[in-house]
């Protein structure tokens, strides 16, 4: 296994409208839509570049320094 970013997206699913920018912009292709309501973030993919927070038209998606 690939070791992991020291930083990655997280999703705040209550703010999220779910419009699949994130999904388009993702240079890894690290984010999904769920059930048609929230992104969702592969934490093996994400490389906690920001691309999906910098596009967010809903400002749902932050990165942070992994826990």
């Amino acid at each position: 296994m690939m070791k992991r970013s020291p930083r990655h997206a997280v999703v705040h699913k209550a703010s999220c409208v779910a419009c699949g920018t994130c999904v388009d912009v993702c240079p890894r292709g690290a984010m999904r839509i769920h059930a048609g309501s929230f992104a969702e973030v592969n934490e093996d993919l994400c490389v906690g570049c920001g691309t999906c927070a910098r596009e967010c038209p809903a400002s749902a998606i932050t990165v942070e320094v992994r826990a």
